[in-house]
């Protein structure tokens, strides 16, 4: 679906509705996305970054890869990090997907709006939304998992957020260990900093992670940048 106009001067319309009709930036961002045809900002902002290039990215995975998917809010950065699970499960390899943010239902509706219906893909699809996601639940479940399996982390910082689990920067580590010793695909949805500033760069970076606690941005192999509809590689390692 072709948009009314450049998606730039989309996000400048959100803004001036956000404070003309007193609603916050996401809201606004959704409206916008409807009147162009679109269930949500974050579908409207995934089409643009150029059709579907999970095929293409996904091919720059190898097994053992941490991969790091950066953006602000309303991107298109979850549906990404799904593409590459269907992408995983195209390939005949299983994709995982932890979470806190969304429900089965929400994971379900974005699949279809990829085209694509976890159940067809015979049980290669596991949702899971427990409380106690981090890095030793994480390896549980994956505990069996053969070489090629993908998983996708929804958020980084939701490991951050448990006080009785160890330090960011600790899971990662173990996380990445588990990984190359497996030959498993870990793939982790990042917030971004709010002092990120797209007058100054068009696209974030490594610099631009939150960091709640301090950690190397080069535990991550590689890393997917997004912001109005642009979509940028990084290999780190």
């Amino acid at each position: 679906m072709k948009l009314s106009t450049p998606i730039f001067r989309l996000k400048r319309k959100a803004r001036l509705l956000s404070r003309e009709a007193g609603i916050p930036l996401h809201r606004a961002l959704d409206r916008i996305a409807t009147a162009e045809g679109y269930e949500s900002w974050s579908l409207l902002a995934a089409k643009a970054s150029g059709a579907a290039p999970g095929g293409i990215l996904f091919e720059r995975l190898g097994h053992g890869d941490m991969l790091l998917v950066g953006a602000r809010p309303g991107q298109g950065k979850t549906l990404l990090s799904l593409r590459l699970a269907v992408e995983a499960m195209l390939s005949g390899n299983r994709s995982f997907f932890f979470t806190l943010e969304y429900t089965e239902r929400d994971v379900a509706q974005r699949f279809r709006s990829l085209g694509a219906d976890p159940a067809a893909f015979g049980g290669l699809f596991e949702f899971d939304s427990s409380e106690a996601i981090g890095s030793d639940h994480i390896q549980r479940r994956l505990e069996a998992a053969r070489p090629g399996t993908l998983a996708v982390v929804d958020y980084l910082q939701l490991l951050d957020q448990d006080r009785r689990k160890p330090e960011l920067a600790v899971q990662l580590r173990a996380l990445k260990s588990f990984a190359r010793e497996r030959g498993l695909v870990l793939a982790f949805i990042s917030q971004i900093d709010r002092s990120y500033d797209p007058a100054a760069k068009p696209c974030p970076d490594l610099a631009d992670i939150r960091m709640p606690n301090p950690f190397d941005p080069a535990i991550f192999d590689k890393a997917l940048f997004l912001h109005n509809g642009e979509v940028r590689f990084l290999a780190i390692n």
